[in-house]
């Protein structure tokens, strides 16, 4: 099983179209898909709605998604392709709880494909794979402590010579595969061709 994580340093900037397209182009791959959202305070991780749970039962959920008309991010996984499509929601800090059920049930999937930054503290992928957008401020913590894993950056190009980032280097990357994306499409034929390759490495080696 190859494990492929699609990361990115904010919301919106297309991570999630990111693993749609790759499921799309390698549906061969008979992808698990996988949303992690981390809540914070306030919101209930059993179906995300605000509450004061007063129990640990609400810290975390994980469900699988069964609709594939694409109108929610784990539908588009669906609808592009993936055999199976799980989103797992954890309180803000405590997705190491929600793990061990995580991998039971991914136990038997023939290839995996997560749309998170902070899982690589629990899995080590097989590729990793982190989209930027200059032109986007917030840059997430957990998308800074793993730039370094990074094993090639998906760059919007309308944005690549303005940056609104304050104090962010890019040289953890400065020598890793650069793709340059002018949306839609997310995912070009390069990128798909990347990961391909990156997925029969993986199998060969086992």
């Amino acid at each position: 099983m190859a494990i492929v994580v699609i990361g990115g340093h904010s919301r919106s900037v297309g991570k999630t179209s990111v693993v749609a397209g790759l499921i799309s182009a390698l549906q061969e791959y008979d992808w698990t898909a996988v949303k992690i959202t981390q809540y914070g305070h306030g919101v209930c991780s059993a179906n995300g709605a605000l509450c004061d749970c007063p129990t640990a039962d609400h810290t975390w959920a994980i469900s699988e998604e069964k609709d594939r008309k694409g109108e929610s991010d784990t539908s588009r996984f669906l609808l592009a392709g993936a055999a199976r499509s799980l989103w797992v929601r954890t309180e803000q800090g405590r997705l190491a709880e929600a793990m061990p059920a995580l991998r039971r049930r991914l136990d038997q999937s023939r290839h995996v494909i997560v749309e998170s930054n902070s899982v690589l503290k629990f899995l080590r992928p097989d590729l990793y794979l982190t989209v930027l957008d200059p032109q986007t401020e917030d840059f997430k913590t957990s998308a800074r402590e793993f730039l370094d894993r990074a094993a090639a950056v998906i760059l919007h190009e309308a944005s690549r010579n303005s940056s609104a980032w304050q104090a962010v280097s890019l040289k953890p990357v400065a020598d890793r595969p650069v793709f340059r994306i002018t949306p839609p499409p997310y995912v070009t034929p390069e990128i798909v061709e990347f990961v391909r390759t990156r997925i029969r490495e993986r199998v060969t080696e086992n």
